[in-house]
């Protein structure tokens, strides 16, 4: 028996176009699959992971990296090749390591010209070799150089040294080369577990497929349009920026599917042919999806509020991804089911439709989803109708006792280092140049090879280098100059010195605009926080000599980064929640509501940061954390907290207007509870999965965000905001009719 609703909506839709409409869907989307399987190859090619590329314009070191730019013929990155021994290097040694130079410069890539002769350790126990590795658009990579080096490196090793390649070039190569899985063995190992939860909670062997498929296929259309803004230069992608991409839209797509998957399977019992299943389904699950997804988009979008570039183009790639896995969940899933039908549950059975008059007057009645259960389609037994029970029961202590354990957990805040790491530690296990770092220090000034660079006024050359030599964790200052050898001149208090027999005259700067730049060495390693340290001192120290004297170089990229992230932080969390509070009051026509559930999500995200911090202090042992790591993971743990949040509570406030508020809460969890368990389970998977990256920060955030969404998905959406909301009844809809209505008469207020 089909209802009026169904012969209606089957009337007002022809045959044809409930078959047209679904294929092309799927055709549509098999196009944008195709063109995104295609531009995956191409991410490499627009992806980069220079540090100073995403720095704000305004930055200090960004207008030294500008004014640079006139001190040199090409853009070239430094490699340090250092080889150190545990004896003295003899003159054979030095003459068969003088053949070795002549090998590497021979090496495409390497700037012949611009390399240093081979450079004495004082103990002689060490030599040191810079080399320029350029950058040509259209031919090898740094890193690509740097790996050619390396290997040419180990084959001529002499015997009883060690030789690494070290310095920017080399942390670029072992940075890429970590990156290097994001295509293959990150997406393996997301897809992998993805399908290994949808098999246990499914149990058949067609419907895992479709859901991943609609994901992938959301991903491909997600890479394809953002390959191609970022070969149309809108968008700056970096590795970091791809993998997030890919967990995200994963894990949103696949927790949109099971959404809808849940309402469409309540839908088939109720409705006999799938079109109108279909529909049913779609009403049922629209808003929230579109909620949840619209929620994570804002949020991601507020990062373009960013001063760190790094951090603003996240925003739009990844609101990029959430919207295709919100259309892909919205127009290619529903396709393919629309097609499989109840085939897709085997060997499970879905029921037929049932009562079609009841399921009449529930759309008369209003009623968002008429083909939702009544109290008698519930099950009396099982893990949330027990919850269900014991929030009912005793919903206060419930709350109270969730809110103090997630006190408790918040308290390893005070363990928390997030001011920024050096970044030989980007890179976790083995780095070549992390340990070529550790020999050159050992045998030079640490800083050798990677100074730090000032830029002044001619006139002002001698005071900016006897301010920089006065300045602790100074070593050495050199100007550039056309006129040697070298390409630099070395300068002491009495001026520049002459390089050469006695009555050499001393080389002129070279001045470009009236300015000079000085090259100034320092005694810690240029990526550490010692270095940075110097750097900021420096400009303190500068700004003495006039605000025109500028200070740069890696160190001072890494400093600036590491203070706008912090400004980042500050600016983009309040703005985030405010954004996030007006959609939820907007979406629960409530204020109340969204406001327990805002403290819910921030209490969970410090509690999950807390754990965290103690883990990555006391377990894993990491040297600190990025000062982007808090924000990024507050952004993905609050906007998917609320996702949790929206799915449950817009079920609850569809429940109330039938049951009143407090069953319509029961009735909610009991109804969401298995799909949002298993939508939590997924995304933490699929976060989890950017630990097989052995980068630092992918690490922090996989592990701050996979534990955030288990905390929200198991302890924060399942008792938390149910018992806080029963404890607090009607009054949760303040100030909508809801909450004015009599909990015995529920559907009048509908």
């Amino acid at each position: 028996m089909i209802d009026n609703s169904e012969r209606t909506a089957k009337q007002r839709i022809p045959s044809w176009l409930r078959v047209t409409i679904p294929a092309a869907l799927i055709l549509i989307w098999l196009g944008l699959f195709g063109a995104g399987g295609a531009a995956f190859g191409s991410l490499s090619d627009v992806a980069t992971n220079d540090q100073a590329q995403f720095l704000p314009a305004s930055a200090e070191a960004t207008e030294v990296n500008e004014l640079q730019e006139g001190f040199r013929d090409s853009d070239e990155i430094p490699a340090i090749v250092v080889i150190a021994s545990d004896e003295q290097l003899d003159d054979r040694r030095l003459a068969a390591i003088d053949d070795l130079r002549q090998e590497l410069i021979d090496i495409d890539g390497v700037d012949a010209e611009g390399a240093s002769p081979v450079l004495p350790s004082d103990d002689g126990l060490a030599v040191q070799l810079i080399l320029p590795i350029q950058q040509v658009e259209g031919g090898e990579k740094p890193a690509e150089i740097v790996a050619e080096v390396r290997t040419v490196l180990g084959e001529q090793t002499l015997d009883g040294t060690t030789a690494a390649v070290t310095g920017p070039a080399g942390f670029t190569a072992d940075l890429t080369a970590a990156f290097s899985g994001i295509d293959g063995l990150l997406l393996a190992v997301a897809l992998a577990a993805v399908f290994l939860i949808l098999i246990v909670v499914y149990r058949s062997p067609l419907l895992p497929f479709i859901v991943l498929f609609t994901s992938l296929t959301a991903l491909c259309a997600s890479v394809f349009t953002v390959v191609t803004l970022a070969r149309a230069d809108i968008l700056l992608l970096s590795g970091q920026t791809q993998g997030i991409l890919f967990i995200l839209v994963i894990g949103a797509a696949t927790d949109y599917a099971l959404l809808y998957i849940s309402r469409y399977r309540e839908a088939l019992a109720h409705h006999e042919r799938k079109w109108e299943a279909t529909w049913a389904a779609l009403r049922g699950s629209w808003e929230p999806i579109v909620a949840s997804g619209g929620t994570v988009v804002v949020g991601l979008l507020i990062l373009l509020a960013s001063e760190l570039t790094s951090n603003k183009v996240l925003g739009p790639v990844a609101a990029i991804g959430i919207v295709f896995a919100m259309l892909a969940a919205l127009t290619l899933l529903p396709a393919l089911l629309l097609w499989a039908g109840r085939a897709a549950f085997w060997p499970r059975r879905v029921g037929r439709a049932g009562d079609a008059t009841e399921v009449h007057a529930r759309h008369a009645a209003g009623v968002i989803d008429a083909s939702a259960p009544d109290e008698a389609d519930l099950p009396a037994r099982g893990i949330w109708a027990g919850t269900g029970r014991v929030v009912s029961q005793r919903p206060r202590t419930v709350w109270v006792v969730s809110v103090l354990a997630l006190g408790a957990m918040s308290l390893g805040l005070a363990q928390l280092d997030a001011d920024g790491v050096a970044s030989s530690e980007f890179v976790l296990g083995e780095s070549q140049a992390r340990d070529g770092q550790v020999i050159l220090g050992e045998h030079f000034p640490a800083g050798s090879g990677t100074p730090g660079i000032v830029i002044g006024p001619e006139g002002e050359m001698q005071q900016m280098a006897d301010v920089a030599l006065d300045t602790a964790g100074v070593d050495s200052v050199a100007v550039v100059s056309a006129d040697s050898p070298a390409g630099t001149a070395p300068m002491t208090g009495e001026g520049i010195r002459a390089l050469g027999p006695p009555g050499t005259p001393a080389p002129a700067p070279t001045v470009v605009d009236g300015d000079v730049l000085l090259q100034v060495t320092l005694t810690d390693p240029s990526d550490s926080l010692g270095a940075e340290a110097t750097v900021e001192q420096l400009r303190t120290n500068l700004d003495e000599v006039g605000t025109e004297v500028l200070v740069g170089g890696s160190t001072a990229v890494a400093l600036d980064t590491n203070a706008a992230a912090i400004a980042d932080r500050t600016l983009v969390i309040p703005l985030v929640l405010a954004a996030i509070l007006v959609i939820l009051m907007l979406l629960l026509r409530s204020i109340v509501a969204p406001l327990i559930l805002i403290a819910s999500v921030v209490l969970s995200f410090t509690a999950a940061l807390g754990v965290s911090a103690l883990v990555f202090e006391h377990v894993f042992h990491f040297p600190g954390a990025d000062p982007s790591v808090p924000l990024f993971g507050f952004v993905f743990l609050v906007a998917l907290g609320v996702d949790y949040n929206i799915f449950l509570m817009t079920r609850v406030r569809e429940e109330s207007l039938r049951f009143g508020t407090r069953a319509g809460i029961i009735r909610g969890l009991r109804l969401t509870g298995g799909v949002i368990t298993s939508a939590g389970l997924v995304l933490a998977a699929t976060f989890a999965a950017l630990g097989v990256l052995p980068i630092l920060f992918l690490a922090q955030i996989s592990f701050i965000v996979a534990f955030g969404v288990l905390l929200d998905t198991f302890l924060v959406r399942t008792l938390l905001v149910p018992a806080l909301a029963y404890d607090v009844g009607r009054a949760i809809w303040w100030p909508s009719r809801l909450a004015r209505a009599a909990e015995a008469e529920p559907d009048r207020a509908a």
